[in-house]
């Protein structure tokens, strides 16, 4: 057997396959369509780039109903009242379950919050308009450029993931300087903006608990800078003719340090908060017969910072002990998110880089 020759032929049928992968994925981006224009154009089998072999649900039935022995859709998550967060007692009891909740599960569902259910609603929808009009009046949004504020492409990291996702998406910066409102289309202009105050405030009001949680001043994490920008990503995944071969988002935590996320919150501050509380990995699925949409907030610091005006992170110095020493390297957020953004789509956790030895 020539063992050099099996080699050589193996390595040039992997490099084909690649070569032929990418064009794939460039004819789909060159499209513009996304994956909304792949259900348009009347697929029954979806295309080879959006299964991963090793990371793909179990099965489904006919109506698209996972049957996924690994998986419990039934369980209960933690679900926080904030309705009393301006009374003494009702903010300590609050405070007391934000601390379990975020030490023990990662995230956690509030109710009774300052955005009216009539603007979440209404994101909901417009975000549904959006992605479910004519393709050729959304291809003037599709784009890749950095310098544009407002973005609609599917898959941030289409090239690079191991398979892509079933997923289109809109993302905009909004904080602390949002776009300029002409640069968005007229059915998601006014509804991102009022959105975007609301969801700030909540935001705030998650930190101030947060901080609280950790024993610390309620301003501690605004004041650190974990709310300086917000980048506002509202996910549209259409109906899929195979839900048992891909995701709608595949295995993650997210990028910033507090997702809000319309009825759910997500967060990731194991390291400043020196593992104290929890980021969640997740994922989401796709169904065959309806749509899902979800709009997510992620609330960071900035990410520009460079040089002697970087601010560093690294364990909250005031929840290290003798007997609790850091878990990790101090860092600044620009090099974690060039880090996470270099493996994102590897399914898993990032902050592992930065754990001391």
């Amino acid at each position: 057997m020539n063992v050099t020759k099996t080699c050589n032929e193996f390595e040039a049928k992997t490099k084909k396959a690649e070569s032929d992968r990418q064009s794939e994925l460039k004819a789909f981006d060159d499209s513009k369509a996304g994956v909304k224009g792949l259900v348009d154009a009347g697929i029954k089998k979806i295309p080879s780039f959006f299964v991963d072999e090793n990371d793909k649900p179990i099965s489904s039935d006919d109506d698209g109903n996972y049957n996924n022995n690994n998986n419990n859709s039934r369980f209960s998550f933690p679900i926080i009242d904030v309705k009393g967060i301006n009374d003494v007692a009702s903010r300590s009891e609050i405070i007391g379950k934000v601390k379990t909740a975020s030490e023990e599960w990662g995230f956690f569902q509030i109710i009774n919050h300052e955005m009216p259910v009539s603007v979440m609603n209404e994101m909901i929808e417009r975000v549904r308009e959006f992605n479910e009009q004519d393709a050729d009046v959304k291809k003037k949004y599709y784009t890749r450029d950095p310098s544009r504020r407002f973005q609609f492409k599917s898959n941030f990291n289409l090239y690079t993931a191991p398979a892509a996702a079933w997923r289109d998406s809109v993302t905009c910066v909004m904080a602390p300087n949002p776009p300029d409102p002409q640069e968005f289309p007229d059915v998601l202009r006014d509804i991102t903006f009022e959105y975007s105050k609301y969801v700030m405030k909540v935001g705030h009001t998650v930190y101030e608990l947060l901080s609280e949680a950790l024993g610390l001043n309620p301003s501690y994490l605004k004041d650190i800078g974990c709310a300086e920008t917000m980048l506002l990503a509202s996910h549209y995944h259409p109906p899929c003719p195979e839900p048992e071969l891909t995701f709608g988002n595949r295995t993650h935590v997210d990028i910033g340090l507090l997702t809000i996320l319309l009825q759910d919150q997500t967060g990731g501050f194991q390291l400043i908060t020196n593992d104290k509380f929890k980021g969640v990995l997740h994922r989401a699925l796709v169904f065959k017969e309806v749509p899902r949409i979800s709009v997510a907030a992620f609330l960071k610091p900035h990410s520009k910072d460079i040089g002697d005006n970087a601010r560093v992170y690294g364990p909250i110095k005031g929840l290290i002990t003798e007997e609790e020493p850091p878990l990790y390297r101090d860092t600044t957020y620009k090099e974690y998110e060039t880090f996470y953004l270099s493996k994102s789509g590897d399914g898993k956790p990032k902050l592992p880089y930065f754990r001391l030895s």
